[in-house]
């Protein structure tokens, strides 16, 4: 088990770095936004090309750092019933999700998104519009981000399993005062042996 906690603090190491990075691309859109509507409004011309860098860095954004967002437990979820369960139950029910839904779905998207980048790359495929970009950079995001998803979710497998057989920490806890029960005692005799 501590071979793979070490494996799973690697993963979470390079969503964490890859999201703080990609952090930045939501300020570049910002001031690229600002400047091409400063450019716009006072010198009455524009081009494409900078409105398609800001929509790439949205794709950036949104796409390398869904393994991040994992990592930080910030997704979206309706825990209108998984709230009341207990802590054991609902750790079941994200390794089941993250075996059964998550690594399916970014398995297929990234599988099926592969044809589209190589397409895009071989056909030197450009934007529709005059002065647009280049399309395959922006596609490469799609089997990219997805990969890192998966990744971070084989991390919070990796996490929720030594949880469940108590060799680690609650994965969903913000942070465990040094010494805390690996357990939670009201999970412990739920649990019986582990």
């Amino acid at each position: 088990m501590k071979l793979l906690l070490g494996v799973s603090r690697g993963i979470d190491w390079i969503s964490d770095r890859i999201g703080r990075l990609v952090h930045w691309c939501v300020l570049l859109a910002v001031l690229t936004s600002a400047g091409n509507a400063t450019v716009r409004y006072t010198l009455d011309t524009s081009s494409n090309a900078w409105l398609e860098i800001q929509w790439y860095l949205f794709s950036a954004v949104f796409l390398l750092c869904a393994g991040y967002t994992l990592l930080h437990n910030e997704h979206v979820r309706i825990d209108v019933i998984a709230g009341r369960l207990s802590r054991r139950t609902q750790i079941w029910i994200d390794l089941l999700g993250t075996l059964f839904f998550l690594l399916p779905m970014a398995f297929v998207i990234g599988w099926l998104s592969w044809p589209l980048v190589a397409d895009a790359y071989l056909r030197h495929e450009m934007s529709g519009d005059a002065g647009g970009l280049l399309r395959w950079p922006v596609k490469l995001l799609i089997p990219v981000g997805f990969a890192l998803l998966a990744l971070q979710g084989v991390s919070e497998i990796i996490k929720r399993i030594a949880w469940l057989c108590g060799a680690a920490p609650d994965p969903g806890a913000r942070s465990a005062p040094t010494g805390a029960s690996v357990v939670p005692p009201q999970d412990r005799a739920a649990s019986g042996p582990a």
